[in-house]
């Protein structure tokens, strides 16, 4: 179990990512997060120095929580790409649950670009190694697994705003699901059968 002050500056994260997603950040404020979080305004200045501090946290723990959420979906994957499916149908799920990932993620770019640019370059120094092995193994056509690497994230991520964020029931429709899963086995050099 948590310890008291773990909980509530994971009460106080949790709130900033609500007022940022509702609200944005520059109306966003430190009286809204707190009272969102429950707890006294003065409690926030004992976790965290100011709204950019808190906000750039937000943006690093959705990043290790998308991360984990794909990880964790695609564990016990038997090939490269049972991964990648089972990953991004994780990353979808996570995206239905959290729709102010995208929210906080595209106003990081105005607000704190370092954040933003952490946020991609941790997913891509992640996706690499898994690419780069799939490779190696022969699972995947070899080529540069940066680039692909940055452009199944691309996919991912357009394909879950378009299908989960704008939708109202936020559900990825199965022949969009099979369709993607198709342009996954394209880019990773897959065979159709």
């Amino acid at each position: 179990m948590l310890r008291k002050g773990q909980r509530t500056r994971r009460s106080l994260l949790l709130a900033a990512e609500q007022v940022f997603g509702a609200l944005g950040y520059h109306d966003a404020s430190i009286v809204k997060i707190t009272e969102e979080a429950g707890v006294a305004q003065g409690t926030f200045y004992l976790y965290f120095a100011s709204k950019q501090q808190i906000f750039d946290e937000v943006v690093d723990d959705l990043n290790q929580r998308v991360r984990r959420a794909m990880s964790e979906a695609s564990r016990g994957a038997a090939t490269r790409f049972e991964a990648e499916r089972l990953g991004f149908a994780g990353f979808f799920q996570f995206t239905a649950e959290h729709p102010n990932l995208y929210r906080i993620i595209r106003q990081a770019e105005f607000v704190s670009p370092q954040a933003m640019r952490r946020h991609y370059e941790t997913i891509i120094a992640h996706y690499i190694p898994s690419l780069t092995e799939a490779m190696d193994k022969g699972e995947v056509t070899r080529g540069d697994p940066m680039v692909l690497a940055w452009a199944l994230a691309a996919v991912g991520e357009a394909v879950g705003m378009r299908w989960i964020l704008w939708s109202d029931d936020r559900q990825m429709p199965p022949d969009v699901s099979e369709e993607v899963n198709r342009i996954i086995g394209r880019m990773l050099g897959i065979e159709e059968t």
